[in-house]
């Protein structure tokens, strides 16, 4: 059994946390994910909080396990998801897209973790400093919003620059990412794109489909003009907002064009005008799984290579 302290702090069983991802990672999926012993996170996205608060309430009607909530922090909601994550008494908050900074004492005052995500070793320092208890360094493999530095290289520096729990996020979907993971200074794991191709997860069979299908080279960035690359599988919609992109169009054209797209993906499957986001883990997903399934297959997978890892080390140690 791998256990570690992101398990200790959380009180979860395996040490995976599933992306909070918007509108994909609903009370259904997250709850899945927690009671297969991972950390289940509802996606606030940009949803007013009506609906996240109901999505908090259908969760704990499917677990009593641990869970989060994330709060992207360039939504217009983003305070007022904050007291509602307060007032019902959330257990763990994760926060992305921004300096969670002033919230996280708020947060913290009514004994709620904290876990921001970064893209740099500053911010992970900052944010440490701040009071997080615990930090996803999530790299430019991930699927939506990303940083510049890659997992392979963000992992080991940000794990060297603090001392609380760093999870590895960013093109991680299988066992052997985990055991990587750990090796690099990890406490942990969180996938995304790998809990879309859940059985529990709602989002249209359509998009399951296409990361199913997906290759080592089915995902591009777009955005990067506007301050927010965003990774996503190549569809007729993405590569029509990178050429309006390098067009030059204005901003507000530009935003308008992409709003609404990734709900038309998860709940519609359109993928002419759907956004589908998706890390370039994609590539590694090939099957729909329970939940259940896709943790209990990933922990196997992890002990057998670290198993694998410490025989070879022995060998060539001449033990």
């Amino acid at each position: 059994m791998i256990h570690t302290r992101l398990c200790e702090l959380l009180g979860i069983t395996h040490p995976i946390i599933q992306g909070g991802m918007a509108w994909v990672a609903t009370a259904e999926l997250s709850a899945a994910v927690s009671q297969a012993g991972g950390l289940g996170v509802l996606g606030g996205g940009n949803a007013p909080p009506d609906y996240v608060r109901d999505q908090i309430r259908a969760l704990r009607r499917l677990t009593d396990r641990p869970f989060g909530v994330n709060v992207p922090l360039f939504s217009e909601f983003a305070d007022d998801i904050m007291t509602v994550c307060i007032e019902e008494k959330v257990p763990i908050v994760s926060t992305g897209a921004g300096n969670p900074g002033p919230a996280i004492k708020r947060l913290k005052a009514e004994g709620i973790i904290v876990i921001p995500v970064v893209a740099s070793v500053a911010l992970a320092k900052r944010l440490q400093k701040s009071g997080a208890d615990a930090l996803v360094a999530e790299g430019m493999e991930a699927g939506g919003h990303i940083g510049d530095v890659g997992t392979m290289a963000l992992i080991p520096q940000v794990s060297a620059a603090v001392d609380i729990p760093v999870i590895a996020a960013g093109g991680i979907s299988t066992g052997s990412g985990l055991a990587a993971s750990l090796m690099l200074g990890a406490a942990g794991i969180q996938m995304g794109t790998r809990f879309i191709c859940a059985d529990e997860c709602l989002a249209h069979d359509n998009y399951k489909t296409h990361i199913v299908r997906a290759s080592d080279r089915s995902t591009m960035t777009s955005g990067a003009s506007l301050g927010h690359p965003v990774r996503s599988l190549r569809s007729p919609m993405s590569r029509k907002y990178a050429e309006l992109e390098r067009s030059g169009i204005t901003e507000e054209e530009l935003i308008a064009f992409g709003t609404g797209a990734l709900r038309r993906a998860m709940q519609d499957g359109d993928w002419d005008t759907g956004t589908f986001m998706a890390g370039q883990s994609a590539g590694l997903v090939s099957a729909i799984m329970s939940c259940q399934a896709i943790i209990e297959e990933v922990i196997a997978d992890a002990e057998a290579a670290l198993n694998a890892g410490a025989g070879y080390i022995r060998q060539n140690a001449g033990e």
